[in-house]
């Protein structure tokens, strides 16, 4: 039997029954005398519910329940309340209205759910829905943060005056003002970090069930965070959290959309209990970009003071977050912590002002996606920087290195009191820029002006924290047929969690990779978890089992001393064996767990931790950008990325991770873009025919290389890699087409950059 540790690269051993269809997707699974669930959903983005009809749609065909929320009311069901209530920072509690299971008197956008339809086959409730009639009467929407602050705009929810959940400043403004008044350079830059959906491969879906004789409720789900989503959903149902079972097969994608719970989870549940049978909902694409909660939507007025030499004296941002019809989720929290930690990290800024507000609109709620925060916080500073090159004169990448973190000053604390351990930004560039030849690009651009081609080079230099829910599990069981059972808390989306987590359980106990059987995905298996969001994984089902390792070796040394007649003192565990120190006495790890089964005292162990500290992956992005001057069509013509994950547990998985966000992060920057009629509020965007992801023609070769420095506080050395090109995808690219377009006066364009954004901001700079 093979043994892989950690920096090995094997085949992904899940590959194999998913390549063949052997994978088991929500849609794979088959239950017994199933019933099917269709959505009634609002067509308006704002209007009173005047009436609600359901007598036809109830008497129709296969119909077995039309539920609302006069039923839900009724039955003792509650409202979805958001994850986080509070100021991260400072605990000043937000405004928000709760999200109700299925709109009773008011609807707040265009998808939210109103009835909730369960038949014998999906067209027959596909069929009842058209028949229920629901008396709107429609009220005037708003779309963008700006409008709904505006003076008489309608009133989302009395809860909310305004329409404004949170309004807070935050750092050292006059520190700032001083930095300003001195500065030699001062450069402005208004910036939109534009919505999009997240559209994973796999839509939501679940299918619940209801166990009469024991009260408890089972939802199979497609979904991140099962324990966290459980608890909620729970509260929902008016049920203790024992009372429900969330279980995940393999999910088709997340990036963020299944992180959280739904309106649907609760539904299902609802129904199964109402019906005596398995009920299954499935979203359609529709459903997906009407009602999945999407991401980013935040727009920002910022500026960075430098003096003479370049050198970074403040930087004041004033950014205000589109949370959608409602606070679900994380959404309070994204700008209250992930955007603000990380402020002025990579680089020295003595002093950071900042003006957050969080507000509600008829849109799709907003939840999080690859580097929620990060993204803008690093969008904002790189596209100043280049701004501030370009206006004073400056070298971009001089600009970058003079003012950047140096190694030895790690580990050091940001202005916002937030520490990072470890990092060599400067090097990291470098090597980026190398890599990518940027002695070369005067050639390459000349070569493109031959052929009738603007060619530009931007980068960018992203930070994240990363580790997501701050507690995790692992359960390590020895099993009589020889193999060892790893049960987490964490949840698998397609990260390849049955390969690397076996390599880390194979470095630390000697045991071969085939014998470790991956257990996820079950809220019976192990008390709590914390799924998986924000490239937490690794860093913390690893350091779990890392922790749960030692435990193990210690109770097997125990053994083996008895077992070898020596003391523990002189047991050394060294490859899967326990060894009498100077001698060629030893005994496996596997017999010892036996012995140990035999004699009532089993290796099993459970491990729960809580972290201290996040991980912090960064590095340097470099592009190339070529654009046609007579249609406005931008193609990406290089990509090179150098990125610091510390110790890497599989480079050939990390690099298919990092090359993921890359093209996440390249959608984003030229074709996504979630919009909607600013009078309607009607979704413009709302199917693949106005909704553009990135197909491989419009990816570069990406050349990836990895100058990884170890994580300090954590055993394994590892640092989160999911998400890193989704942050610095976009600023680099912004910044290549800024870059090509400044010979033509352009200075500046809303994202993302699609053939008619660019040719209208060069018709415009003519």
């Amino acid at each position: 039997m093979t043994i892989h540790t950690m920096g090995q690269s094997p085949r992904r051993r899940e590959d194999a029954r998913f390549v063949t269809g052997g994978g088991a997707y929500l849609d794979d699974l088959r239950f017994d005398r199933v019933a099917h669930a269709v959505v009634l959903r609002s067509p308006h983005a704002h209007a009173s519910i005047e009436a609600i009809d359901t007598v036809a749609a109830a008497r129709a065909p296969g119909v077995l329940a039309v539920l609302t929320a006069s039923d839900a009311e009724a039955d003792g069901l509650k409202a979805l309340r958001p994850y986080v209530e509070a100021n991260a920072q400072t605990g000043e509690p937000f405004a928000f209205a709760l999200q109700p299971l299925l709109a009773r008197d008011k609807v707040r956008f265009a998808g939210e759910p109103v009835a909730f339809v369960v038949a014998e086959t999906h067209a027959a409730a596909l069929d009842a829905a058209e028949l229920i009639e629901v008396h709107y009467a429609p009220l005037p929407a708003v779309t963008t943060a700006d409008a709904a602050r505006a003076p008489g705009a309608p009133v989302l929810s009395a809860e909310v005056p305004g329409n404004v959940c949170l309004d807070w400043r935050t750092g050292d403004a006059e520190g700032a003002d001083r930095g300003f008044r001195r500065a030699a350079h001062v450069v402005s830059l208004r910036l939109d970090n534009h919505r999009i959906v997240m559209n994973p491969m796999e839509p939501r879906g679940g299918v619940g069930t209801f166990d009469p004789a024991s009260g408890r409720y089972t939802l199979h789900v497609s979904s991140q965070s099962i324990h966290n989503n459980r608890n909620h959903i729970a509260r929902a149902l008016g049920v203790e959290a024992a009372k429900v079972r969330f279980v995940a097969p393999d999910v088709g994608g997340g990036f963020g959309a299944k992180n959280f719970a739904y309106a649907e989870h609760a539904l299902l549940l609802w129904a199964a209990r109402r019906t005596g049978r398995p009920v299954k909902w499935i979203a359609s694409r529709s459903e997906v970009f009407l009602s999945d909660h999407a991401a980013r939507d935040m727009q920002a007025e910022a500026s960075l003071a430098l003096d003479a030499e370049g050198k970074f004296l403040a930087l004041q941002v004033s950014s205000v977050a589109n949370l959608g019809a409602y606070m679900a989720g994380a959404g309070g929290g994204v700008p209250t912590f992930q955007y603000v930690h990380l402020q002025g990290t990579v680089y020295r800024l003595p002093a950071i002002a900042l003006h957050i507000a969080a507000v509600l609109t008829n849109t799709a709620p907003i939840g999080v996606t690859r580097g929620p925060g990060f993204a803008e916080t690093v969008n904002i500073l790189e596209r100043l920087i280049d701004a501030a090159a370009r206006q004073a004169g400056f070298d971009r990448a001089e600009l970058r290195r003079i003012n950047m973190v140096p190694p030895e000053a790690m580990p050091m604390t940001n202005a916002f009191g937030f520490q990072v351990d470890s990092g060599a930004f400067a090097q990291t560039l470098d090597l980026a820029l190398a890599r990518a030849d940027l002695a070369g690009f005067a050639k390459r651009q000349r070569q493109s002006e031959d052929r009738g081609l603007l060619r530009g080079l931007g980068f960018a230099y992203h930070i994240k924290g990363t580790g997501g829910a701050p507690d995790e599990n692992v359960d390590i069981r020895f099993e009589p047929d020889g193999g060892v059972s790893l049960i987490t808390g964490t949840q698998h989306i397609g990260q390849g969690h049955e390969t690397t987590f076996p390599q880390i359980l194979s470095t630390r106990l000697g045991v071969p990779n085939e014998l470790i059987r991956l257990r996820q995905g079950d809220t019976d298996l192990i008390p709590a978890g914390g799924g998986h969001g924000s490239s937490r994984a690794t860093y913390m089902g690893g350091t779990a089992m890392w922790r749960a390792s030692d435990e193990i070796i210690a109770k097997g040394t125990a053994l083996a001393a008895e077992a070898l007649e020596a003391a523990e003192a002189d047991i050394r565990f060294d490859d899967g064996r326990f060894v009498v120190s100077g001698t060629d006495r030893a005994i496996p790890l596997l017999e010892i767990a036996a012995l140990g089964r035999r004699k009532g005292k089993p290796l099993d162990t459970f491990h729960a931790w809580t972290r201290e500290h996040m991980t912090f992956p960064n590095g340097a992005h470099v592009v190339e950008v070529e654009i046609d001057r007579d249609t406005g069509r931008v193609s990406l013509a290089r990509y090179t990325a150098v990125d610091d994950y510390g110790v890497l547990v599989n480079p050939m998985i990390a690099a298919g991770q990092a090359h993921g966000a890359m093209a996440q992060g390249v959608g984003q920057a030229l074709l996504e873009h979630a919009t909607y009629d600013p009078r309607s509020g009607q979704m413009i965007a709302g199917s693949f025919m106005d909704y553009a992801l990135p197909r491989a023609d419009d990816l570069a070769a990406f050349d990836l290389y990895f100058n990884g420095t170890p994580c300090t506080t954590n055993p394994l050395g590892v640092k989160g890699c999911g998400e890193a090109g989704a942050i610095a995808a976009f600023p680099a690219i912004a910044n290549a087409v800024l870059d090509a377009l400044a010979p033509l006066g352009v200075k500046g364009f809303d994202g993302p950059a699609s053939p008619a954004r660019i040719w209208q901001a060069m018709a415009d700079a003519r």
